[in-house]
């Protein structure tokens, strides 16, 4: 039996992908599941009047859930230093400290290790113990523990220098056909969106032949 196929669109700058991270790493690594990492840019790039409409209420609720999740999870958080959007830079600013992680998530993908990077990276900018993740070595050590090397994926990059923006694009929009936000999971067409909605696709899954691998 194929493994059953789920796009994980995911954003290096929402804690709530890095809140997800761990559980569909697991779920692709331990069952008949194949998750595939579709890398999109930030709400704050691809809709970002979404925060001026947004209620009054939206962002000290959004504070309070994800406090409330951490706490149910049991997940290593922390504030990003540095904040992977500059809030005080336009969202079409080439500058935004997520730009540097884009191309190297889709890069990881195409290599074969697209959750392994993902789950590393996450983790180097949200659990709270690096300080200044885009300087040094810090990149370089996640994406070695992620099973690859940062040379190699950046000579992806490089030689893929047309292709990776046209697969952010293509990814950008293609979350947009199913919602806004992120995470969101999609099998056969079917969306799940949020963190907490991943043991639902597993339901869903389990319906249509999820097992333990062997």
């Amino acid at each position: 039996m194929n493994d059953l196929e789920i796009d994980f669109y995911f954003s290096f700058r929402s804690p709530w992908t890095y809140l997800a991270v761990e559980r569909l790493f697991e779920l692709d690594r331990d069952y008949t599941a194949k998750v595939k990492l579709r890398v999109v840019n930030p709400i704050y790039i691809r809709y970002n009047e979404f925060f001026d409409k947004a209620h009054k209420n939206w962002m000290p609720y959004f504070i309070t859930d994800l406090i409330r999740h951490i706490e149910y999870l049991g997940i290593p958080f922390g504030r990003p230093r540095p904040d992977p959007i500059n809030n005080e830079l336009p969202a079409d600013s080439p500058d935004h400290p997520v730009l540097q992680l884009n191309p190297l998530g889709i890069a990881a993908e195409a290599l074969g290790k697209g959750m392994e990077f993902a789950r590393e990276i996450s983790a180097m900018v949200w659990d709270g113990t690096v300080d200044g993740w885009n300087t040094g070595n810090h990149i370089e050590k996640a994406t070695e523990r992620a099973g690859l090397k940062l040379a190699d994926i950046e000579k992806w990059v490089t030689e893929n220098s047309e292709q990776w923006p046209e697969i952010l694009a293509a990814n950008n929009a293609a979350l947009e056909e199913h919602h806004w936000g992120v995470p969101v999971m999609v099998f056969n067409n079917e969306p799940f969106f949020g963190q907490d909605r991943i043991e639902l696709l597993r339901w869903r899954l389990e319906k249509n032949g999820l097992q333990r691998r062997t």
